[in-house]
């Protein structure tokens, strides 16, 4: 199985912590020159010092952008693809905050919608044609479960995963013929300070406490216990690989069996 990816640049967004620093580090130990992007460029900095060379000429590097900052997207991250192109672009931004869909604001709607969807395209715009001009290219989008089956109480956040994954396909069949796949990866619950944030919003909203909730959520995996950000994190390494080169347009849910769907 080819999972080489020397001499190729990822960029990996969301990658100072969870499901998107362990993704930089799983690409980087296939041989990929990752760039890191988060908002906060000092834990940047240690995390792309800490992710793994197998060869003297990989190299890694952090670039910090709040992706709400659509200006600031543009001209750092134009400046980026214009020094390297980059060919695997991995979509990762935490989810919005809990709360019912009937009860969210418009603005609640539309910082969603820009942090997710109009970020998403902004990059892909960025990087599509580095990947075009290589005949190579992977978007990978860090998206949700929820996508397939909407969660409780997270109304705003099951509203703009969906149109995220509903870009994803249509785009996948814009580029397939360029040699660009275009994925989602829907985390199951997985431990993360997401996950945390999501225990303390129903420890709110029903007064019960975190252990008999996090037992209630693992009743519904059939493997028993949350996932760790690793092993996303495989599943998006692998997806970004030349082993996956006919695999498009698909939505991949890692989540220990616990969506009902087939």
């Amino acid at each position: 199985m080819d999972l080489n990816l020397a001499g190729r640049h990822a960029l990996v967004c969301g990658a100072s912590e969870g499901i998107g620093r362990a993704a930089a580090h799983e690409l980087a130990l296939l041989g990929a020159d990752v760039t890191v992007l988060a908002r906060r460029a000092e834990v940047l900095a240690d995390v792309a010092a800490a992710l793994p060379r197998m060869a003297a000429e990989q190299h890694h590097g952090s670039l910090a952008i709040d992706v709400a900052d659509a200006a600031a997207l543009q001209a750092k991250v134009g400046a980026l693809v214009a020094a390297r192109p980059v060919h695997i672009l991995i979509n990762n931004t935490g989810g919005p905050p809990g709360g019912r869909a009937i009860e969210a604001g418009a603005d609640d709607y539309l910082a969603a919608f820009q942090r997710h969807l109009l970020a998403n395209q902004s990059f892909a715009q960025l990087t599509v044609p580095g990947m075009r001009e290589a005949s190579w290219g992977r978007i990978v989008n860090v998206v949700s479960t929820s996508v397939k089956e909407p969660i409780a109480n997270l109304g705003v956040s099951n509203t703009i995963r969906g149109a995220v994954a509903s870009w994803a396909k249509t785009l996948s069949k814009e580029l397939g013929a360029d040699g660009i796949t275009v994925n989602n990866v829907l985390p199951g619950y997985t431990r993360t300070q997401r996950l945390e944030q999501i225990l303390q919003d129903r420890v709110q909203a029903t007064g019960k406490d975190e252990t008999a909730i996090s037992a209630a959520m693992l009743a519904t995996v059939p493997t028993g216990r949350f996932a760790e950000a690793h092993e996303i994190a495989a599943a998006i390494a692998f997806l970004a690989s030349p082993a996956a080169a006919y695999i498009t347009g698909v939505s991949l849910a890692v989540d220990g069996g616990r969506m009902q769907s087939i």
